[in-house]
C-alpha cells in the first residue's frame, strides 16, 4: 500500500506540474488507481501490454461502461507509462475489446423552447445560459470567462485553451452588450471589496503566476461570472474567489427545462447544439460554424447536417395524411 500511495501522489504531482485541470486530476487518478487494484495492487512497472488489454476488456465486458468511459481509462493509464514511469506504449500495438460506440444525433431545442427555458431561469445563471446559446459556448469555457475576454469594442469573446486547445473568438451578441456591462460592474465591486477584506486574487493559468506574478490581483483577470463566496482553492490551498460551480448551474438547467414543461432531456451543451443547428438553418455555411465551435476536424461539425435532415423528414406527409 505504501508503494501505490507514493505512485499516485507521483502521479498526481506530474498532473499538476503539466497544469491539466482538477477534474483530470481526479479522473486518471481513480483510473490508475482502479487499474492497480484490479490487478491485486500489481506495481505498474511489472505488468504491460498483457495487463492493460485484460483490464480495458473487462470494463466493456463485465463493467459495460460507455466508449467515452472505456477512452478515458485508456488516457489515464497511458499516461502513467508515458509520463511517470517513462515506458512508451506508443509501439505495442495495445488490442483490447472495446465499448461498443454508438452514434448519436445530439437533441437540440427550438428557437421557442430555449427563450423558454431562459425565461425560467433566474439571477446571473440567466446570463450566464444566455451567453452560452447565444456564442455556442461548452459550459467550462463560458465558467472560465475572465472580465478581460469581453470585448465590448470590437463585439468578440475570446475564448482561451478550450477543449481542443485552439483558442478562438465568436461574435458578442448584441443584446448582451448592456447586460455584461452591468456584470462586469458587479465584478469590479465585488473584486474591491475581496482586496479590502484580504482576498482579491485568482487561479491563473499555467505559468502566468509566475511570469506576471501581479495580474492574480488585477480586475482584467477576474472570473467574468464569480461564486457568492470565497473559498479555498483545492490544488494551492489559497483562499479566493472562484468561478460559478458547474454542478450549481447544471442543477439550476435542470430546474428551468422543468418549469418550461419540456420533454427533453436538457443539458448544459444542449445550447451549443442548438447554436449550431439553428446558425446552419440560417445559412451559415459549416465551415464558418466549424471555426465558431472549435471543432479540430469538419467532420465532427457534419452532425448537425444530420440533426437538419431529421427536421426536415418531419417535414414528409404520411401516407395516412394523403
Amino acid at each position: 500500500m505504501e508503494i501505490k500511495k507514493k505512485l499516485l501522489d507521483i502521479v498526481r504531482d506530474k498532473i499538476r506540474f503539466k497544469h491539466y485541470s482538477i477534474s483530470t486530476e481526479k479522473t486518471y487518478i481513480y483510473w490508475i488507481k482502479h487499474y492497480i487494484l484490479f490487478h491485486d495492487k500489481k506495481h505498474p512497472r511489472e505488468m504491460g501490454k498483457v495487463e492493460i488489454e485484460q483490464y480495458l476488456t473487462s470494463l466493456a465486458v463485465e463493467n459495460k461502461v460507455a466508449p467515452a468511459t472505456q477512452n478515458q481509462a485508456f488516457s489515464a493509464i497511458l499516461f502513467l507509462y508515458k509520463e511517470v514511469l517513462g515506458v512508451d506504449l506508443s509501439n505495442e500495438n495495445i488490442q483490447a475489446l472495446r465499448a461498443q460506440e454508438r452514434k448519436h444525433i445530439p437533441v437540440v431545442l427550438t428557437k421557442e423552447e430555449v427563450l423558454n427555458v431562459i425565461e425560467n431561469i433566474t439571477g446571473i445563471y440567466q446570463l450566464i445560459v444566455t451567453l452560452m446559446y447565444g456564442c455556442g459556448l461548452r459550459m467550462s469555457e463560458v465558467l472560465n470567462l475572465r472580465v478581460k475576454d469581453i470585448d465590448m469594442g470590437f463585439d468578440k469573446v475570446y475564448v482561451w485553451d478550450s477543449k481542443s486547445l485552439k483558442d478562438r473568438t465568436v461574435p458578442l451578441p448584441q443584446k448582451l452588450k448592456q447586460r455584461l456591462s452591468v456584470q462586469i460592474e458587479a465584478v469590479v465591486e465585488l473584486h474591491k471589496k475581496d482586496i479590502n477584506n484580504g482576498y482579491g486574487t485568482v487561479y491563473m493559468p499555467f505559468a502566468l503566476e509566475k511570469k506576471y506574478p501581479k495580474s492574480k490581483s488585477e480586475t482584467k483577470w477576474q472570473y467574468l461570472f464569480p461564486m457568492t463566496k470565497v473559498s479555498k482553492d483545492p490544488k494551492s490551498q489559497v483562499v479566493r474567489r472562484h468561478h460559478v460551480h458547474p454542478k450549481t448551474l447544471g442543477r439550476n438547467i435542470k430546474q428551468a427545462s422543468q418549469k418550461a414543461n419540456l420533454n427533453k432531456r436538457v443539458t448544459s451543451h444542449i445550447f451549443r447544439h442548438s447554436y449550431a443547428t439553428h446558425l446552419l438553418q440560417a445559412g451559415i455555411d459549416l465551415r464558418s460554424i466549424q471555426e465558431l465551435l472549435g471543432h479540430k476536424s469538419v467532420e465532427t461539425t457534419m452532425i448537425y447536417t444530420h440533426v437538419v435532415s431529421e427536421m426536415n423528414k418531419a417535414k414528409v406527409i404520411s401516407p395516412l395524411d394523403f
